[in-house]
């Protein structure tokens, strides 16, 4: 047990309550123990053979066990007063029993386990089918029928061509005057002669195709009900993994992932669930009656091609996973209270543009556009988003008899900006209005612009098949494709296989001195976190836009940095053209920033 616990000697003192994992700024306890981790990957080699970037965890814990002994000493003078555990996800470097991180929660890995043995059965069935596949009598089959159906469909037309010149033959001689019995007796029998023949010849090859078509069914049949099998034993294996993994919570309680998700989700759990690292840490301080304290995940090395990920940047757990199982293992815990459940105070819409039909909001950061499940603002408006903030603000006038119209309307956005996005957004107060400018929004005629801080200066990037850039760099395009994350919503990826097309247009409006870049951005299309992605991903800027907390480096921001500044689009009932703008100021809230760190403030 001692290789895997680790003393941490500091007299910082521990959180009151335990980390919430989905949403965290990492304790200091975390960070000292992930520089502990991060020092052993450099030094020990373990990531040499990972080909790529890896999330690891750290679980600080009291080094003290149930009989007031300590966990594990170093040989200091002082016995450290706190201990960590260090995990990975999933596997490194093709292993999962790296002697300084705890042990995955089940060793599938074991090669005479039943797991790895039932792989290899389900391997062998795959190169049995695929031997069929390529088997030389299964080709040959094929093209047997093949040939038969082709010359059967030549002969076919060949005959009714026949049959179709001998009619128009006969049409022709009785068109050109009178014709004896035995004549017209002689055409009808060559008529129906070559009927009957026809018939004959398609009864005689619809029973050499059968034939021809049994002898490749049997093959196919063969081939299905080993697929069958195969199917039947990756099912029934994945089940069994499934129940291999009994995890616990504080309480000493244990129940299994597939009883876990299918009454948190009422789905089967998704492939790798339990091998995440906050629940390899949870798994490992339960059933060895550890202490938590607190919980931190960091990424280490390349991002993937298709995500977003910065080297040493700390991550929340993620959600498809580890949330239900998480629910479960946290229990009999005292967690802090999810940070977006939690009373804000972000402001109040400011109204830019109003009539019958629509409202033009200018949304402050941090307010949902529409009601969500988690987030929470102050009841000053007793609103959580800017949909329900209209809705009663209207109501309030009606019922002072100071509406603009004739009774309270149904509010309705006619498109999103991210809770964490400033800036200008379109509400429609009717059916009719909301149904217009959807489909505006849907055929680009609305045009948009935004402002964003990045943090760092983007540099000139060579050009590729998803962008360009002008010969300084300060103005280019990038094309990069985007789907949902399946495994970590709200996230987007790049998916340059069946992505959706995402376009955007850069301009770098101004570098300041502290390294932060002004950017003006302008979308040609309407994907989810579609500016945020493509500052942040590799392929893209590069450069995260300032306090992003998806796609963002570690900062202390308290906001992200990305404001709609600018949009026009038609009236949807008079048809005039409406331009509004909402300057960002952050050139102003740079400059005083920067201003401070000169002053020391």
């Amino acid at each position: 047990m001692s290789n895997v616990i680790h003393p941490l000697h500091t007299d910082i003192q521990p959180p009151k309550q335990f980390t919430f994992p989905f949403c965290y700024t990492p304790h200091p306890l975390c960070e000292l123990a992930a520089e502990a981790v991060q020092h052993y990957i450099r030094t020990s080699g373990v990531c040499d053979g990972e080909g790529g970037g890896k999330m690891f965890g750290v679980l600080v814990v009291r080094n003290e066990a149930a009989d007031g002994q300590p966990l594990v000493s170093d040989g200091a003078a002082e016995v450290a007063p706190y201990a960590f555990l260090a995990a990975y996800s999933g596997l490194l470097s093709g292993r999962n029993d790296w002697t300084f991180f705890v042990p995955p929660v089940f060793d599938a890995q074991r090669p005479d386990g039943h797991f790895k043995l039932t792989e290899a059965e389900i391997s062998a069935l795959n190169h049995e089918v695929e031997a069929l596949k390529k088997a030389p009598e299964y080709k040959e089959a094929q093209q047997r029928l093949a040939d038969a159906k082709a010359l059967y469909a030549n002969k076919m037309a060949e005959r009714k061509a026949d049959i179709a010149t001998a009619k128009a033959r006969r049409d022709e001689r009785r068109a050109s005057g009178p014709i004896s019995k035995d004549e017209e007796a002689a055409m009808i029998k060559e008529s129906q002669y070559m009927k009957a023949e026809l018939r004959r010849f398609k009864k005689e090859s619809e029973l050499k195709l059968a034939a021809l078509t049994e002898e490749v069914e049997n093959h196919r049949s063969r081939i299905e009900a080993l697929r069958h099998r195969r199917s039947e034993m990756s099912d029934e294996l994945q089940k069994w993994l499934f129940s291999q993994y009994r995890m616990l919570n504080a309480c000493g309680e244990i129940r299994d992932i597939t009883d876990i998700f299918l009454e948190k989700t009422g789905t089967m759990p998704p492939a790798g669930t339990g091998d995440c690292c906050a629940p390899k840490l949870l798994q490992y301080a339960y059933s060895h009656g550890l202490q938590p304290l607190c919980m931190a995940e960091f990424w280490w090395g390349d991002s993937p091609r298709q995500e977003i990920r910065h080297h040493l940047h700390y991550y929340p757990a993620c959600r498809s996973k580890c949330l239900p199982v998480l629910t479960h293992m946290l229990i009999g815990l005292d967690v802090e209270p999810n940070p977006l459940q939690c009373v804000r105070n972000v402001g109040e819409p400011r109204i830019v543009f109003e009539d019958e039909a629509i409202i033009v909001v200018d949304k402050p950061s941090g307010m949902l556009s529409v009601p969500g499940k988690e987030v929470m603002v102050t009841e000053d408006h007793s609103a959580a988003n800017v949909e329900e903030y209209v809705k009663r603000m209207l109501a309030r006038r009606h019922a002072e008899g100071k509406s603009i119209t004739e009774k309270p309307v149904t509010v309705k956005a006619v498109h999103r900006l991210d809770m964490d996005t400033s800036g200008l957004l379109v509400l429609a107060l009717n059916d009719a209005v909301y149904t217009e400018m959807q489909r505006q929004f849907a055929s680009r005629e609305v045009k948009k612009r935004y402002e964003a801080l990045l943090d760092g200066i983007p540099e000139r990037l060579p050009d590729t098949p998803f962008r360009t850039m002008s010969d300084d760099g300060r103005d280019g395009r990038i094309t990069l494709p985007l789907s949902p994350d399946l495994s970590d919503r709200p996230r987007q990826q790049v998916d340059y296989q069946t992505g959706k097309p995402a376009v955007t247009d850069f301009h770098v409006l101004r570098v300041f001195p502290s390294g932060v870049t002004h950017v003006l951005l302008t979308p040609h299309t309407g994907r989810t976190h579609q500016l945020r992605v493509h500052c942040a991903h590799p392929e893209g800027l590069a450069t995260p836009i300032l306090g992003d907390p998806l796609y963002g480096r570690s900062t202390t921001r308290q906001r992200m940095y990305l404001h709609a500044a600018s949009i026009e689009f038609r009236h949807p009932v008079s048809g005039e053209t409406i331009q509004l703008s909402s300057p960002s100021n952050f050139e102003t809230a740079v400059s005083q920033s920067d201003n401070n760190e000169k002053s020391g403030i």
